[in-house]
């Protein structure tokens, strides 16, 4: 059986690591099986510098991606600038015979740019939203998601998003056992659905720049079983109640019951990822009051439930 056939699109100042996901991933080969064939693909068929750092040779020009299954265009390198019209064609013409067309991070904007956006989800870097939306209206864009999928038309958000973005495509062809194997080759999570706003969300500091603070987080983790109340809180760093709510609310940017419900979530995938515990063995470990309120609190965050996050990211994923 032949193997998936992959072009990726060079472009103009394309940087090194738009150029590496994709390169790594689809070029990947495990010990008994190579995966995809791979294509370097250049619009005049010539070798291009990356950011002047390194020359990439291509295999030919875009006559190749005729035969692509998926066609990748890593990074955009001017958002002000519509891809030439024999790459848009291209493209198109791609989609038109059934071949996914993918855009990493700004590389959304060659496929919008070509039309192939129109009435349809995307993603892209955060930082280009309300240009995206402002030059593309017609485009439904998703500013949470790491990736959308729509007919065959992929799209992601910023730089390591393209790498969840590239192994949902080895996983729709090769399966999640192989799509793991290549994750935890590279050291990245297995599979973080697109849609799932909450894996791009503000991580919780370890520590901040208030000791005070430091302190009562550092005793707060250790104690993430326990109730806490604002005024024994407050009490704990020998501050009145307001002042204290100003303090904690500068020093991690959340409210104290905000930082809890964070922190009792991120143990608590922690403890479903490394551990056989059932749901409500966690639930009374990391703080919440039942199994319903644990449940309700992490599909709310993760669109997913306890049971499917262990399903995907557990020991025996």
């Amino acid at each position: 059986m032949p193997l998936p056939r992959v072009g990726l699109i060079l472009h103009p100042r394309i940087t090194p690591f738009h150029f590496s996901v994709p390169y790594t991933v689809f070029g990947m080969e495990l010990p008994d099986q190579p995966l995809f064939d791979l294509s370097i693909v250049a619009p005049e068929g010539t070798s291009l510098e990356s950011e002047g750092v390194m020359t990439l040779r291509t295999d030919g020009g875009l006559a190749l991606l005729d035969n692509v299954d998926i066609a990748v265009v890593p990074g955009w390198h001017d958002l002000d600038e519509s891809p030439a019209p024999e790459l848009a064609e291209a493209l198109v013409r791609c989609h038109e015979r059934g071949a996914y067309v993918v855009g990493l991070c700004f590389g959304t904007y060659a496929l919008a740019y070509a039309g192939l956006l129109d009435g349809r989800r995307a993603s892209t870097h955060w930082v280009a939203e309300q240009d995206f939306s402002e030059r593309f209206p017609s485009v439904k864009l998703d500013t949470n998601a790491l990736y959308v999928e729509e007919e065959r038309l992929v799209t992601s958000a910023g730089t390591a998003a393209g790498l969840d973005c590239c192994l949902f495509l080895v996983r729709k062809y090769y399966g999640a056992q192989i799509a793991n194997k290549i994750a935890r080759i590279m050291v990245v999570p297995p599979h973080r659905e697109g849609g799932q706003a909450q894996f791009i969300e503000q991580p919780v500091a370890v520590s901040t720049q208030d000791a005070h603070i430091n302190r009562l987080l550092d005793y707060l983790r250790e104690n993430l079983a326990a109730s806490h109340s604002i005024d024994d809180l407050a009490a704990r760093t020998a501050m009145s109640r307001r002042t204290f709510t100003r303090h904690f609310q500068k020093a991690t940017g959340m409210t104290v019951v905000e930082w809890l419900v964070n922190e009792r979530l991120r143990h608590g995938r922690e403890l479903l990822e490394t551990t056989s515990l059932s749901v409500e063995a966690i639930a009374e470990r990391v703080g919440f009051h039942t199994a319903t309120s644990f449940r309700q609190h992490f599909r709310q965050r993760n669109q997913v439930s306890p049971r499917d996050w262990r399903k995907t990211f557990g020991d025996n994923a």
